[in-house]
Protein backbone atom coordinates (compact mmCIF):
# COMPACT_ATOMS: atom_id res chain seq x y z
CA UNK A 1 0.00 0.00 0.00
CA UNK A 2 1.43 3.34 -1.05
CA UNK A 3 2.23 5.79 1.74
CA UNK A 4 3.58 9.31 1.74
CA UNK A 5 3.80 12.24 4.11
CA UNK A 6 5.15 15.74 3.91
CA UNK A 7 4.16 19.39 3.96
CA UNK A 8 2.31 21.76 1.66
CA UNK A 9 2.61 25.53 1.90
CA UNK A 10 -0.52 27.45 2.91
CA UNK A 11 -0.43 31.19 3.62
CA UNK A 12 3.34 30.98 3.94
CA UNK A 13 3.16 28.24 6.60
CA UNK A 14 3.72 24.48 6.47
CA UNK A 15 0.68 22.19 6.67
CA UNK A 16 1.44 18.53 7.29
CA UNK A 17 -0.29 15.76 5.33
CA UNK A 18 -0.23 11.99 5.02
CA UNK A 19 -1.66 9.97 2.17
CA UNK A 20 -2.11 6.20 2.13
CA UNK A 21 -3.43 3.71 -0.39
CA UNK A 22 -4.16 4.24 -4.04
CA UNK A 23 -6.94 3.95 -6.57
CA UNK A 24 -10.55 5.01 -6.35
CA UNK A 25 -11.68 8.52 -5.57
CA UNK A 26 -9.48 9.84 -2.72
CA UNK A 27 -11.00 10.52 0.69
CA UNK A 28 -9.84 13.79 2.28
CA UNK A 29 -10.41 13.90 6.04
CA UNK A 30 -11.17 17.10 7.95
CA UNK A 31 -10.45 16.66 11.65
CA UNK A 32 -12.20 18.19 14.62
CA UNK A 33 -11.28 20.56 17.39
CA UNK A 34 -10.70 23.15 16.09
CA UNK A 35 -7.09 22.28 16.83
CA UNK A 36 -7.31 18.56 17.64
CA UNK A 37 -5.15 17.31 14.79
CA UNK A 38 -5.83 14.18 12.78
CA UNK A 39 -4.58 11.64 15.36
CA UNK A 40 -7.93 10.45 16.77
CA UNK A 41 -9.12 9.70 13.22
CA UNK A 42 -6.26 7.29 12.48
CA UNK A 43 -8.59 4.23 12.34
CA UNK A 44 -10.12 5.68 9.17
CA UNK A 45 -6.82 4.84 7.50
CA UNK A 46 -8.23 1.31 7.09
CA UNK A 47 -10.39 2.70 4.28
CA UNK A 48 -7.16 2.88 2.24
CA UNK A 49 -7.73 -0.76 1.29
CA UNK A 50 -10.14 0.52 -1.38
CA UNK A 51 -8.95 4.05 -2.15
CA UNK A 52 -6.43 6.71 -1.29
CA UNK A 53 -7.03 8.30 2.13
CA UNK A 54 -5.54 11.72 2.88
CA UNK A 55 -5.13 13.13 6.38
CA UNK A 56 -3.80 16.58 7.18
CA UNK A 57 -3.30 18.65 10.31
CA UNK A 58 -4.95 22.02 9.92
CA UNK A 59 -2.69 25.00 10.53
CA UNK A 60 -2.13 25.62 14.22
CA UNK A 61 -2.14 22.03 15.41
CA UNK A 62 -0.49 18.64 15.27
CA UNK A 63 2.53 18.44 12.97
CA UNK A 64 1.66 21.63 11.09
CA UNK A 65 3.14 25.03 11.88
CA UNK A 66 1.63 26.75 14.91
CA UNK A 67 1.85 30.53 14.40
CA UNK A 68 0.86 32.78 17.28
CA UNK A 69 -1.29 35.12 15.15
CA UNK A 70 -4.82 34.58 16.46
CA UNK A 71 -6.30 36.55 13.54
CA UNK A 72 -5.67 33.40 11.46
CA UNK A 73 -8.22 31.35 13.37
CA UNK A 74 -11.31 32.04 11.28
CA UNK A 75 -13.52 29.58 9.44
CA UNK A 76 -12.98 31.42 6.14
CA UNK A 77 -9.22 30.79 6.35
CA UNK A 78 -9.75 27.08 7.01
CA UNK A 79 -12.13 26.86 4.03
CA UNK A 80 -9.40 28.33 1.82
CA UNK A 81 -6.94 25.85 3.35
CA UNK A 82 -9.04 22.92 2.11
CA UNK A 83 -8.73 24.22 -1.44
CA UNK A 84 -5.00 24.84 -0.98
CA UNK A 85 -4.43 21.26 0.21
CA UNK A 86 -6.52 19.85 -2.65
CA UNK A 87 -4.62 21.91 -5.21
CA UNK A 88 -1.20 21.02 -3.81
CA UNK A 89 -1.97 17.29 -3.72
CA UNK A 90 -3.80 17.15 -7.05
CA UNK A 91 -7.13 16.08 -5.55
CA UNK A 92 -9.36 17.07 -8.47
CA UNK A 93 -12.08 14.54 -7.62
CA UNK A 94 -12.46 13.79 -3.94
CA UNK A 95 -14.69 12.55 -1.16
CA UNK A 96 -14.78 14.69 2.00
CA UNK A 97 -15.26 13.40 5.55
CA UNK A 98 -15.61 16.06 8.23
CA UNK A 99 -15.87 15.04 11.88
CA UNK A 100 -17.18 17.41 14.59
CA UNK A 101 -15.61 20.83 13.83
CA UNK A 102 -14.46 19.20 10.60
CA UNK A 103 -18.13 18.78 9.72
CA UNK A 104 -18.81 22.48 10.28
CA UNK A 105 -15.82 23.19 8.06
CA UNK A 106 -17.08 20.73 5.43
CA UNK A 107 -20.52 22.38 5.36
CA UNK A 108 -18.98 25.84 5.00
CA UNK A 109 -16.68 24.51 2.29
CA UNK A 110 -19.54 22.92 0.35
CA UNK A 111 -21.43 26.22 0.43
CA UNK A 112 -18.51 27.76 -1.49
CA UNK A 113 -19.59 25.49 -4.39
CA UNK A 114 -16.30 23.60 -4.88
CA UNK A 115 -15.84 21.38 -7.90
CA UNK A 116 -15.15 17.68 -7.88
CA UNK A 117 -16.68 16.61 -4.54
CA UNK A 118 -18.07 13.15 -5.27
CA UNK A 119 -19.36 12.27 -1.79
CA UNK A 120 -19.65 13.96 1.60
CA UNK A 121 -19.62 12.36 5.07
CA UNK A 122 -20.68 14.57 7.98
CA UNK A 123 -19.72 12.79 11.18
CA UNK A 124 -20.96 13.80 14.66
CA UNK A 125 -21.55 17.40 13.68
CA UNK A 126 -24.26 20.01 13.28
CA UNK A 127 -25.30 22.81 10.96
CA UNK A 128 -25.84 25.22 13.85
CA UNK A 129 -23.67 26.08 16.83
CA UNK A 130 -26.69 27.51 18.73
CA UNK A 131 -28.53 24.21 18.28
CA UNK A 132 -25.49 22.25 19.43
CA UNK A 133 -25.08 24.46 22.51
CA UNK A 134 -28.77 24.07 23.38
CA UNK A 135 -28.54 20.29 23.01
CA UNK A 136 -25.35 20.17 25.11
CA UNK A 137 -27.12 22.16 27.82
CA UNK A 138 -29.92 19.59 27.78
CA UNK A 139 -27.38 16.78 28.20
CA UNK A 140 -25.66 18.66 31.01
CA UNK A 141 -28.97 19.11 32.84
CA UNK A 142 -29.48 15.33 32.71
CA UNK A 143 -26.23 14.68 34.61
CA UNK A 144 -26.38 13.85 38.32
CA UNK A 145 -27.59 17.01 40.13
CA UNK A 146 -24.34 17.55 42.04
CA UNK A 147 -22.32 17.36 38.80
CA UNK A 148 -24.60 19.78 36.97
CA UNK A 149 -24.64 22.22 39.87
CA UNK A 150 -20.83 22.18 40.00
CA UNK A 151 -20.64 22.98 36.29
CA UNK A 152 -23.07 25.86 36.59
CA UNK A 153 -21.27 27.31 39.62
CA UNK A 154 -17.85 27.43 38.01
CA UNK A 155 -19.15 28.52 34.61
CA UNK A 156 -20.86 31.47 36.32
CA UNK A 157 -17.55 32.50 37.91
CA UNK A 158 -15.50 31.78 34.79
CA UNK A 159 -13.27 29.27 36.60
CA UNK A 160 -13.04 26.82 33.73
CA UNK A 161 -9.77 25.31 34.94
CA UNK A 162 -10.79 24.73 38.55
CA UNK A 163 -10.18 21.05 39.43
CA UNK A 164 -13.79 20.55 40.52
CA UNK A 165 -15.08 21.99 37.27
CA UNK A 166 -12.70 19.88 35.20
CA UNK A 167 -13.83 16.78 37.11
CA UNK A 168 -17.45 17.59 36.29
CA UNK A 169 -16.57 18.11 32.64
CA UNK A 170 -14.89 14.70 32.59
CA UNK A 171 -18.16 13.12 33.72
CA UNK A 172 -19.86 14.72 30.73
CA UNK A 173 -17.10 13.51 28.41
CA UNK A 174 -17.36 9.93 29.73
CA UNK A 175 -21.01 9.91 28.72
CA UNK A 176 -21.01 11.99 25.55
CA UNK A 177 -17.49 12.25 24.10
CA UNK A 178 -16.21 8.68 24.28
CA UNK A 179 -17.74 5.80 26.23
CA UNK A 180 -14.65 3.57 26.07
CA UNK A 181 -12.57 3.00 29.20
CA UNK A 182 -9.65 3.46 28.95
CA UNK A 183 -9.75 6.12 26.25
CA UNK A 184 -8.15 4.96 22.98
CA UNK A 185 -4.58 6.07 22.46
CA UNK A 186 -5.30 8.03 19.22
CA UNK A 187 -7.92 10.07 21.09
CA UNK A 188 -5.51 10.82 23.92
CA UNK A 189 -3.04 12.20 21.38
CA UNK A 190 -5.66 14.59 20.05
CA UNK A 191 -6.68 15.60 23.58
CA UNK A 192 -3.03 16.51 24.20
CA UNK A 193 -3.05 18.60 21.02
CA UNK A 194 -5.91 20.66 22.45
CA UNK A 195 -4.18 21.53 25.73
CA UNK A 196 -3.90 25.32 25.70
CA UNK A 197 -4.40 25.36 21.93
CA UNK A 198 -5.14 28.95 20.80
CA UNK A 199 -7.08 27.76 17.74
CA UNK A 200 -9.55 25.94 19.99
CA UNK A 201 -9.80 28.74 22.52
CA UNK A 202 -10.20 31.46 19.85
CA UNK A 203 -12.80 29.68 17.74
CA UNK A 204 -14.58 27.47 20.27
CA UNK A 205 -13.93 28.32 23.90
CA UNK A 206 -12.77 26.60 27.10
CA UNK A 207 -14.44 23.22 26.45
CA UNK A 208 -16.62 21.21 24.10
CA UNK A 209 -19.99 22.63 25.04
CA UNK A 210 -19.29 26.13 26.36
CA UNK A 211 -18.83 27.90 23.03
CA UNK A 212 -17.86 31.55 23.43
CA UNK A 213 -15.34 31.84 20.59
CA UNK A 214 -15.86 33.32 17.13
CA UNK A 215 -17.90 30.28 16.00
CA UNK A 216 -20.63 30.86 18.58
CA UNK A 217 -23.17 32.33 16.14
CA UNK A 218 -22.35 30.10 13.17
CA UNK A 219 -25.55 28.64 11.66
CA UNK A 220 -26.02 27.31 8.13
CA UNK A 221 -29.29 25.42 8.68
CA UNK A 222 -31.19 27.54 6.16
CA UNK A 223 -28.57 26.94 3.45
CA UNK A 224 -28.23 23.16 3.65
CA UNK A 225 -30.39 22.76 0.56
CA UNK A 226 -27.55 24.24 -1.49
CA UNK A 227 -25.45 21.09 -0.89
CA UNK A 228 -26.02 18.74 -3.81
CA UNK A 229 -23.30 16.12 -3.30
CA UNK A 230 -24.40 12.68 -2.07
CA UNK A 231 -24.22 12.96 1.71
CA UNK A 232 -23.97 10.50 4.60
CA UNK A 233 -24.59 11.80 8.12
CA UNK A 234 -23.33 9.71 11.05
CA UNK A 235 -23.94 10.24 14.75
CA UNK A 236 -23.66 8.35 18.03
CA UNK A 237 -26.81 7.72 20.02
CA UNK A 238 -25.09 9.31 23.07
CA UNK A 239 -23.25 11.99 21.07
CA UNK A 240 -22.53 15.40 22.55
CA UNK A 241 -23.56 16.75 19.12
CA UNK A 242 -26.83 14.92 19.41
CA UNK A 243 -28.98 12.94 16.98
CA UNK A 244 -31.31 15.96 16.93
CA UNK A 245 -28.48 17.95 15.32
CA UNK A 246 -27.93 15.15 12.81
CA UNK A 247 -31.65 15.08 12.00
CA UNK A 248 -31.56 18.80 11.23
CA UNK A 249 -28.81 18.19 8.66
CA UNK A 250 -30.66 15.17 7.27
CA UNK A 251 -33.81 17.22 6.74
CA UNK A 252 -31.86 20.04 5.15
CA UNK A 253 -29.73 18.17 2.58
CA UNK A 254 -31.89 16.61 -0.14
CA UNK A 255 -31.39 12.86 -0.54
CA UNK A 256 -28.99 12.58 2.40
CA UNK A 257 -28.62 9.39 4.43
CA UNK A 258 -28.48 9.15 8.22
CA UNK A 259 -26.88 6.39 10.28
CA UNK A 260 -27.09 6.34 14.10
CA UNK A 261 -24.51 4.21 15.96
CA UNK A 262 -26.34 2.95 19.02
CA UNK A 263 -23.33 2.17 21.25
CA UNK A 264 -21.38 5.35 20.53
CA UNK A 265 -20.96 8.88 21.77
CA UNK A 266 -18.96 11.42 19.73
CA UNK A 267 -16.36 9.13 18.14
CA UNK A 268 -18.21 6.20 16.56
CA UNK A 269 -15.17 5.43 14.40
CA UNK A 270 -13.38 4.52 17.66
CA UNK A 271 -16.30 3.11 19.63
CA UNK A 272 -17.82 0.93 16.86
CA UNK A 273 -14.91 0.83 14.44
CA UNK A 274 -15.82 -2.15 12.24
CA UNK A 275 -19.42 -1.09 11.71
CA UNK A 276 -18.36 2.49 11.08
CA UNK A 277 -15.77 1.55 8.47
CA UNK A 278 -18.26 -0.72 6.68
CA UNK A 279 -20.87 2.02 6.61
CA UNK A 280 -18.53 4.66 5.21
CA UNK A 281 -16.88 2.31 2.70
CA UNK A 282 -20.27 1.24 1.36
CA UNK A 283 -21.45 4.83 1.05
CA UNK A 284 -18.31 5.98 -0.78
CA UNK A 285 -18.60 3.12 -3.26
CA UNK A 286 -22.25 3.92 -3.93
CA UNK A 287 -21.53 7.63 -4.26
CA UNK A 288 -18.95 6.89 -6.93
CA UNK A 289 -21.43 4.66 -8.75
CA UNK A 290 -24.28 7.15 -8.50
CA UNK A 291 -26.48 4.77 -6.50
CA UNK A 292 -26.98 6.70 -3.26
CA UNK A 293 -30.51 7.58 -2.20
Amino acid sequence: MRGEEGFVEVDGYRVWYRRAGEGGVPLLILHGGPGAGHDYLDPLGALAEDREVVFYDQLGCGRSDQPDDTSLWRIERFVAEVDAVRDALGLERVHLLGQSWGGWLAIEYMLSRPRGVVGLVLASTSASIPQFVAEAERLKAALPPEVYETMLRYEASGEFHHPKYEAAVMEFYRRHLCRLDPLPEPLLRSVNNLEGNPVYETMNGPNEFFVIGNLKDWDRTDRLGEIDAPTLITVGRHDEITPACAESIHRGIPGSELRVFEQSAHVAHLEETEAYLRTVADFLTRAEGGSTS
